[in-house]
């Protein structure tokens, strides 16, 4: 079930065709109105984690879905910047939670031995979700404008909330809060999979107070290196259609078309890193490594000479943005207990989003300055080439589980 909540959380997040309704907005207010989301998802995010670990997932869960359902609908009828900016902060606050509460719910049903695997499975709704979202986008803006007196890009809105609605209905009906609550587990399955949890559960830490919560010196790195991870992730996927736009390609639905192949690789790449994460343990190196390889990639965007080419360098950066994402969460999982792991899984995520509204905002600023993509790019991938240094400073023997 997470992995399709994800899904359509991707589906309906996407923002690449609001501007076409706006010509005159600049990607400075593109950039800003992208970024505010993060205000509010930044505020809720540790609360509503700890209500999700108190009240279980089930029902927090569905909540976020079908008020963020709500709110991503109410989009088709913005009509000013100031009202996009106000929805934007609503969305996030609607959000706020909902991945570092999936997050922290696989560590209730899989060990640290074997979640890289799962989180890559749940990581590849972000690609997958796109190779669907981008096309279908497309398709929508370019057919459906004037049908029953409203444009495409309203239609964009409304159509693409309605998964979220049936699926926050269905975790109502289906998801299980807990291996003990598992209805379709036996006695004797349950027994199994609650002692692996147990096993681990010993070992991590699960700090007494909030003091020695913030003393922790590997939360404030680890949220330090996901906020790279964050930077180089939505610096491609806010703007990755209008890369392919200003490679040389105008068509609407061939723009979203081409804007899926990208995160197709990533799709085929992602459960091979995963598994290799966790047959090898060497965690720090398969967050690091493709945190490097996008890098390079974004910093050769601008001096690639075809489509072809330009598509070959964002598939290569999808594949490293997606990949370093999914497996920095093997990090922070594999130490972080109880109630810690609720609120530093949570705090990790909120204080790392931030970039979420640094990246588009300053991106955006740079590009209207510049009139260049290049100087967003190479900020971008700067971002990266920091946060896979920082993986280093890790120590191996805390990660390494």
């Amino acid at each position: 079930m997470p992995r399709w909540t994800r899904l359509t959380h991707s589906l309906t997040h996407s923002l690449s065709s609001f501007p076409w309704k706006y010509n005159s907005w600049s990607d400075t207010i593109y950039g800003l109105g992208a970024g505010i989301f993060f205000l509010g998802y930044f505020l809720f995010e540790v609360p509503s984690n700890l209500i999700l670990h108190k009240y279980g997932a089930r029902r927090w869960l569905a909540r976020i879905m079908l008020t963020w359902a709500a709110i991503s609908a109410s989009f088709a009828f913005v009509s000013t910047p100031t009202m996009f900016y106000a929805m934007r902060f609503l969305l996030g606050a609607a959000e706020a939670g909902f991945a570092p509460g999936v997050i922290l719910y696989i560590t209730y049903w899989f060990p640290s031995k074997r979640r890289a695997k799962v989180l890559s499975l749940f990581f590849m709704a972000i690609p997958l979700a796109n190779i669907v979202g981008a096309p279908l986008s497309g398709y929508i803006l370019q057919t459906m404008g004037g049908a029953h007196g409203l444009q495409g890009w309203q239609w964009l809105f409304m159509l693409e909330a309605v998964p979220s609605l049936f699926l926050g209905i269905a975790i109502l009906r289906y998801l299980d809060d807990s291996i003990a609550a598992a209805k379709w587990l036996s006695p004797d399955e349950k027994a199994l999979l609650q002692a692996n949890i147990a096993s681990e559960a010993a070992e991590k830490v699960e700090h007494a107070n909030v003091a020695s919560f913030l003393r922790d010196k590997r939360v404030w790195l680890l949220a330090a290196i996901y906020f790279c991870v964050v930077m180089g992730q939505y610096g491609i996927t806010f703007w990755l259609p209008t890369i392919v736009k200003n490679a040389g390609v105008s068509d609407m639905i061939s723009v979203g078309l081409l804007s899926a192949i990208p995160y197709g690789f990533a799709l085929a790449a992602l459960p091979f890193i995963g598994f290799s994460a966790d047959r090898t343990r060497a965690r720090r190196a398969h967050c690091a490594l493709p945190m490097l390889l996008a890098a390079v990639a974004l910093f050769g965007i601008p001096h690639a000479s075809s489509v072809a080419m330009a598509l070959g360098l964002l598939s290569i950066a999808a594949i490293g943005s997606m990949a370093s994402s999914s497996q920095f969460w093997s990090l922070p999982t594999a130490f972080l207990g109880g109630m810690t792991a609720a609120a530093g899984i949570a705090a990790i995520n909120c204080i790392a989003n931030l970039a979420g509204f640094v990246s588009p905002s300053v991106v955006g600023w740079l590009n209207d300055i510049t009139g260049k993509q290049q100087a967003g790019l190479m900020f971008t991938s700067s971002a990266l080439l920091i946060g896979a240094a920082l993986v280093l400073l890790l120590p191996a023997k805390t990660v390494n589980r």
